[in-house]
């Protein structure tokens, strides 16, 4: 890879903060647009405390407006989804014609939005399975896992397979210690991460419960495997499907990794807008195009819009 390439990091909280600060501490040239932060960014750098080791990165390229920046070879898009009205004032001047953005985003619709106010052809998607919260300013702690599932985007919904912009990307981020993996079909990959998030995001939110305390009362651990049948279902109505053994995979996982908030409940906990869209509306309306229903997911949906409603 060319010394000269640059990567725009576009949100760089939980997600964003901690996986440009890895490709910053690699070596790569990486500039952060940010807002909150800006001010104590710019003065103090970023910190991201992690059991796989920490990251202290006493400067860093920061950034305000994203026409001051410089034009990247790479651009990742981690803001929430719910921020998304704001690409087309930041993704235009920030990429180069012949560059690349990668959307770290979760639920389905985020490539669309992008897409909207850019050129969807040079559009990838990575799937997060990462537990990391953004505890300060510029101070991102993580606390597990990390793998980013990448795929590439093709506006027609089918499976564009594994291309070599794709295996670039990936060999950008392996060189930075992150793990990835590859898939020839990103919207099956897209369901699969709602398998987790559609119960955990919400039903945390709901119950005012972390993850494990979920799985520990029996009712909602029936509840956390009713949401995830529903999903593999309609999965399954969209031609996209997902074998059941994830479900009991997932959940093992949940179980074994440290006790969790998720994205939402934090959003939620602080008083911010929630991902209930892209999460939750968006599934349950493509389920219903494709010809079935998701009424747990579809019940949990309408509440968190009613305690949205309510903050």
């Amino acid at each position: 890879m060319p010394s000269e390439f640059h990567i725009a990091i576009v949100g760089a909280g939980a997600v964003g903060g901690y996986y440009g600060s890895l490709l910053q501490h690699a070596g790569r040239q990486v500039h952060f647009l940010l807002h909150h932060d800006f001010e104590h960014v710019r003065q103090h750098g970023m910190v991201v405390e992690s059991p796989k080791g920490n990251v202290t990165l006493p400067e860093v390229s920061a950034f305000n407006n994203p026409k001051q920046m410089p034009p990247c070879d790479l651009v990742i898009v981690a803001l929430k989804t719910t921020d998304n009205a704001l690409l087309p004032d930041i993704l235009p001047p920030v990429i180069k014609k012949d560059g690349l953005v990668l959307m770290l985003q979760n639920g389905l619709g985020s490539e669309e939005s992008a897409a909207a106010s850019f050129d969807a052809e040079r559009i990838l998607s990575g799937l997060c399975f990462l537990c990391s919260n953004k505890v300060g300013p510029g101070h991102i702690r993580h606390l597990d896992y990390g793998l980013i599932t990448l795929g590439d985007y093709r506006p027609d919904g089918q499976p564009a397979g594994i291309t070599p912009r794709l295996k670039q990307v990936k060999s950008i981020l392996r060189s930075a210690g992150i793990p990835v993996q590859t898939v020839g079909d990103l919207h099956q990959a897209r369901w699969k991460k709602l398998v987790w998030n559609i119960p955990f995001n919400g039903l945390t939110v709901v119950h005012n419960a972390l993850t494990d305390q979920l799985l520990k009362n029996s009712v909602t651990r029936k509840l956390c495997r009713t949401l995830m049948e529903e999903v593999v279902q309609a999965a399954a109505h969209c031609t996209r499907p997902i074998e059941r053994a994830f479900i009991d995979r997932m959940i093992a996982d949940t179980e074994n990794m440290s006790p969790y908030a998720p994205s939402m409940k934090l959003d939620y906990d602080r008083g911010r807008p929630m991902e209930i869209e892209a999460i939750y509306g968006n599934p349950v309306r493509t389920a219903r195009a494709a010809g079935t229903v998701m009424p747990a997911t579809e019940d949990l949906y309408n509440q968190l819009k009613e305690l949205n409603s309510v903050e």
